[in-house]
């Protein structure tokens, strides 16, 4: 099978079973939680690179008040934890479609980033729409993740296709290695802890705030070209 699905098989899974597979991972992720009473075994190295950029493609939408508050509650509950990485009140944003791994330096110009942009150019300031959002829970962080609208959809697929006949195709299958092309969630990662798992407050937070969809949020698309970090 070809790593890329046609657009009508993917569109019509995420049309009826995008919100099924948030419910899943969340569940699988309270059963992996049962069996570790705290935090687990602490990561002795950060989820990604700090100092280390990837280029990247998404939007910044502005920070609805549901959202806000979300995330201004998980900021208090964390605090001083060393161990939490919670997105700041400025970093609200969802990749459209990553291109790379984190491999550049600050400053670095990536080869052929000329040719990119030009590959970028029909779907730069195109709006992209994302509604249901909720919290998706992993063993180690926290997602807000949400349904594209059938364009949005479309124009990631074919974006990835593009890229996928361009020079730039082995870079984009390099990044998603271990997952699906294009990625099913369309998602911002609230918090990432560095441990195991999430300690016993987080998950009475996500127990707290699990109350379905709470907010439809659209912007235009953005290019992050060597601008990001390995954070999602």
């Amino acid at each position: 099978m070809n790593k890329i699905a046609r657009f009508s098989t993917i569109y019509k899974a995420d049309a009826v079973s995008l919100s099924a597979l948030y419910e899943a991972t969340s569940e699988r992720t309270l059963a992996a939680w049962q069996q570790v009473p705290d935090c687990g075994e602490v990561m002795q190295n950060a989820h990604y690179d700090p100092h280390r950029l990837a280029l990247a493609t998404g939007i910044q939408p502005p920070l609805s008040g549901a959202i806000a508050s979300l995330r201004q509650k998980l900021a208090a509950l964390t605090g001083d934890d060393p161990l939490a990485d919670c997105m700041p009140a400025s970093g609200l944003h969802f990749t459209f479609l990553p291109v790379t791994l984190p491999l550049y330096e600050k400053g670095q110009r990536p080869q052929e980033l000329d040719a990119l942009r030009a590959l970028w150019q029909t779907w730069d300031g195109q709006t992209t729409r994302i509604r249901g959002l909720r919290l998706v829970a992993l063993p180690g962080q926290l997602l807000l993740a949400g349904i594209p609208d059938e364009a949005s959809q479309r124009a990631r697929q074919t974006f990835c296709e593009t890229l996928l006949s361009s020079p730039w195709r082995d870079s984009l299958l390099a990044r998603h290695k271990t997952t699906p092309l294009p990625p099913p969630f369309w998602h911002t990662t609230l918090l990432r802890y560095r441990a195991q798992c999430l300690p016993v407050p987080l998950r009475r937070f996500l127990s707290r705030n699990v109350t379905g969809a709470m907010a439809t949020l659209q912007a235009r698309s953005y290019s992050a070209w060597s601008t990001t970090t390995g954070r999602r």
